[in-house]
């Protein structure tokens, strides 16, 4: 029994280190058609890792020939079917470039979106590859408003707005939390303007105004008028859009002491 065991073992080594061998002679080979051939068929095979290296190794050799734009398409497929969404993403990008009016074009643009969404990380880290997502999503929907893929990059794009949103929200509100004012104060101001529907509006129109009288009240003499005037400026904006009975309340004492420091400065 232990017999059969290591000559089944031995013979699956044999199988595997042939089956390597055979594909590094493939990637060494300069039988092009051939290895065009087994990188369709290990694409088919869904073996995507092999695929994708002798789609590589075949890029060189067939630009502006024949089989070109199925070598472009089929790398940036396998590649993003290995998970490889970075690669596949550039890969995706160049394809468009170089085959403008390829009948994949649609798609080529679409997954270099969605590659670029799948690599957006958590809320809490760095949002730049998250707003170059959005940009491309955006810059797909524009060319292509009618397109099938609509709901998927709407639903990306409303993933990833949320995802901004919040990010910003809470760098404005780790400002203020430092007493960072004057910091918190504009980036609350931004938040505002940047996002008029974010579910967190009424609480970045409260701390806002807390920041901008904090900021106020800190100043030295020959700014606090001025800069208490802008307290008042920003409670006429917001107080109308305050529901929350907690803000209002002390909304409404913000108004009521910066009044009164006001008047004892003019005085």
């Amino acid at each position: 029994m232990n017999k059969v065991k290591i000559l089944t073992g031995i013979a699956a080594v044999c199988l595997l280190t042939a089956g390597c061998n055979n594909f590094n002679g493939l990637l060494n080979s300069t039988d092009y058609e051939a290895k065009y051939a087994a990188a369709m068929k290990y694409y088919n095979e869904n073996s995507f890792s092999r695929a994708a290296q002798l789609f590589e190794n075949l890029t060189m050799y067939y630009r502006g020939k024949e089989h070109a734009e199925n070598i472009a398409w089929y790398y940036a497929q396998s590649l993003r079917k290995e998970k490889d969404y970075y690669t596949a993403g550039y890969q995706y990008k160049r394809f468009a470039r170089q085959f403008p009016y390829s009948q994949k074009l649609e798609e080529a643009m679409y997954h270099a979106a969605y590659c670029k969404y799948m690599e957006s990380p958590e809320y809490t880290l760095d949002q730049t590859l998250t707003r170059e997502a959005i940009n491309e999503f955006e810059q797909f929907a524009e060319r292509f408003p009618r397109s099938t893929r609509m709901p998927e990059v709407n639903k990306c794009l409303d993933e990833m707005r949320k995802k901004l949103t919040k990010k910003d929200y809470e760098i404005a509100y780790g400002y203020y939390f430092i007493e960072e004012y004057h910091a918190a104060y504009e980036s609350f101001k931004n938040f505002l303007n940047l996002y008029p529907e974010a579910p967190q509006r009424e609480d970045a129109m409260y701390y806002m105004l807390q920041s901008s009288y904090r900021y106020a009240i800190g100043s030295r003499e020959d700014k606090m008028y001025e800069r208490l005037q802008q307290v008042v400026n920003d409670f006429d904006r917001c107080n109308s859009s305050l529901t929350n009975a907690k803000y209002l309340a002390e909304a409404q004492d913000i108004y009521t002491k910066t009044r009164a420091a006001m008047a004892r400065i003019s005085n």
